[in-house]
């Protein structure tokens, strides 16, 4: 189970997905298109519900146009 820290870490990566996402104004099944995501899947990422891989971290920064750095 995750700590604190880690769901507030999720979330505030979560957050950041969705902020940039609207910049780009996309919406979640946008980008998960772009992405080969599904829309649930760009959803929870968004709420902070799930520890999202380094691979689907890569693919959201790519189609978001930043590092992967600047959404951690």
């Amino acid at each position: 189970m995750a700590s604190i820290d880690d769901k507030k870490f999720l979330e505030r990566l979560g957050e950041r997905v969705r902020v940039r996402r609207e910049a780009r104004g996309l919406t979640q099944q946008q980008l998960g298109d772009l992405c080969g995501l599904h829309r649930t899947f760009i959803g929870s990422v968004e709420r902070g519900e799930r520890n999202i891989s380094v691979l689907n971290l890569r693919r959201l920064a790519t189609v978001l146009r930043v590092k992967p750095a600047e959404l951690l």
